[in-house]
């Protein structure tokens, strides 16, 4: 499974693009919320065809993790993980991961390019823009409607993901409250890495 043209002189297919698209949409709907039963079952029919790659092997670890899975465990597990009592285990903000503080600089530098692209904030959401969540919907959005280049995702990318969020998930991969969602940190990883490759491949 790959996602990186054997040309670089060859633009992004469609599929490569839907592929993007939904493995960030994927992965922000389940940054935002646990899964219920019907995304659970979906999962659970993950199949990666024969090749063993580390994005294809982290799909299908998902795949078995859902199966094993039960909806009211994962609520307890992600209230754990993000929420907690006061905090929860992980922090899934950029400010944090690259200030060591909340609403710090980057969250103001994300508002303002999300302004420049004509982003605007949900009414009746109060997580900050640079939750992990939200900046994976905002790039799924962005390669889905065509309303970034690769150029414009590139800058995005380096500036609010890949600055801190493979670290984000390899610290969820090893969180003592993890369970299901250490199945997430593992994809997570492989994609933010594939994915930095990728638009460096297609500079």
């Amino acid at each position: 499974m790959t996602i990186v043209p054997a040309d670089s002189r060859i633009g992004p297919t469609p599929d490569e693009e839907q592929l993007r698209a939904g493995t960030y949409g994927l992965l922000g709907d389940l940054l935002r919320r646990p899964p219920d039963s019907p995304l659970l079952e979906r999962l659970g029919n993950i199949t990666a065809g024969e090749t063993t790659d580390g994005l294809a092997t982290a799909w299908l670890a998902l795949g078995e993790a859902a199966m094993r899975t039960q909806p009211a465990d994962l609520a307890d597990e992600y209230q754990a993980l993000f929420i907690g009592l006061g905090r929860g285990e992980l922090i899934p903000y950029g400010s944090w991961y690259l200030t060591g503080f909340l609403m710090e600089r980057p969250l103001a530098q994300l508002r303002r390019e999300l302004a420049e692209l004509g982003f605007q904030r949900q009414e009746g959401v109060c997580e900050p823009e640079d939750h992990a969540a939200a900046l994976c919907e905002i790039m799924a959005l962005s390669i889905a409607d065509g309303s970034m280049d690769l150029d414009r995702q590139r800058l995005f990318f380096e500036t609010h993901l890949g600055s801190w969020m493979d670290r984000f998930f390899q610290d969820m991969e090893q969180a003592a409250n993890a369970r299901f969602y250490r199945s997430v940190g593992r994809l997570g990883q492989a994609f933010i890495g594939l994915e930095r490759r990728y638009l460096a491949f297609l500079a």
